[in-house]
């Protein structure tokens, strides 16, 4: 770990903090890449970094509680000692930022995650790591992000688009927008393409495309995860065109009682999710969706879709206005 100090300005879950340097890291830069047909190793284990997990909650509570009272990111000082661990790629505020052709493995904890950037290119990139918050790659409060051709097979999510955590989210208050995801494929994770549970500032405006999902070890293909502590508006989602042979728990699951639950003033807000041509093997529900009552998820559709060998029936919680065109589970017609 000393090789990763002086601390610099990062984000641990959403909260800014001066923390342990990314393996790779960026600050206020312009027109970076890193290309090539190489392997970055962060070479995490469990004889490493991977351990902290098991021991890091006071810290992490400690950055949280500081978080929430609006200390100074400057006061808010980790590295040495402490053990919040760093992620593998980090540019922080840039643009015109590439990362194309490399193999990208065994992140201390998140592989790829940007960080209030602008014009993002994430190309033909294999994120392999299955180590505790292994996410393959997170843009966090960024604008105009493409993620195409890229493979994952992750320890959790394989693509996480968040905005902030909490009051800190709320105080930075930059969501993330303007987001396509192509010709991506998707082996283990926790979910394909998830937003959240960071989505205090907001995200709306993503496109998934053309994508292949397939494991025993993946959990859903679309998931958009939060509560009333971290509200936050999402909408305009977008998916199309996704073969999946099958995931563990839903194709589409959307949860407002994730993590601390109903237990803060600032209602979540989701409305607009499509998909469209979405063809599943296998899973334990096609639609998993649970809303508030206050805040029902609303304008939900799907057209073209067919759902196959699924177990269960929809659970369909504070849900308005969801359509259904031509869809099909276990062959019977949706209405």
């Amino acid at each position: 770990p000393g090789k990763y100090m002086p601390v610099v300005y990062s984000r641990f879950e959403g909260t800014e903090c001066m923390n342990y340097s990314p393996l790779v890291y960026a600050y206020e830069q312009e027109n970076i890449a890193i290309t090539g047909k190489g392997v970055l190793d962060g070479r995490a284990s469990d004889e490493n970094w991977w351990r902290w997990k098991r021991t890091q909650r006071d810290d992490v509570n400690a950055l949280r509680n500081q978080g929430e009272t609006g200390e100074p990111v400057e006061q808010r000082i980790f590295g040495s000692g402490k053990q919040l661990r760093p992620n593998m790629i980090q540019p922080y505020k840039c643009k015109n930022v590439l990362i194309e052709g490399v193999t990208i493995k065994n992140s201390p904890m998140w592989h790829i995650h940007p960080v209030l950037s602008t014009n993002v290119t994430i190309r033909n990139v294999r994120v392999i790591g299955h180590g505790p918050n292994n996410d393959g790659c997170n843009p966090e409060s960024c604008r105009d992000v493409l993620i195409e051709g890229c493979y994952f097979d992750t320890g959790d999510d394989c693509i996480a688009i968040k905005a902030g955590r909490n009051n800190d989210g709320r105080r930075v208050n930059v969501a993330s927008e303007n987001i396509v995801i192509r010709n991506c494929q998707m082996k283990d994770g926790h979910g394909g393409v998830v937003i959240g549970s960071e989505t205090s500032g907001g995200t709306r405006n993503v496109f998934a495309e053309n994508c292949t999902m397939d494991s025993p070890n993946l959990d859903r293909a679309l998931r958009i995860k939060s509560n009333s502590v971290r509200g936050g508006t999402i909408e305009n989602i977008y998916m199309r065109n996704v073969t999946i042979g099958q995931v563990a728990e839903a194709v589409l699951k959307v949860n407002f009682n994730y993590g601390e639950g109903d237990a803060g003033e600032f209602t979540p807000i989701v409305r607009n999710v499509n998909m469209e041509n979405i063809t599943s093997g296998k899973s334990k529900y096609a639609l998993s969706i649970s809303g508030y009552e206050r805040s029902p998820i609303t304008a939900i559709r799907l057209k073209n879709c067919i759902f196959d060998n699924v177990e269960k029936s929809n659970i369909l919680v504070g849900v308005k206005n969801i359509a259904f065109e031509n869809v099909m589970i276990n062959g019977k017609a949706q209405k």
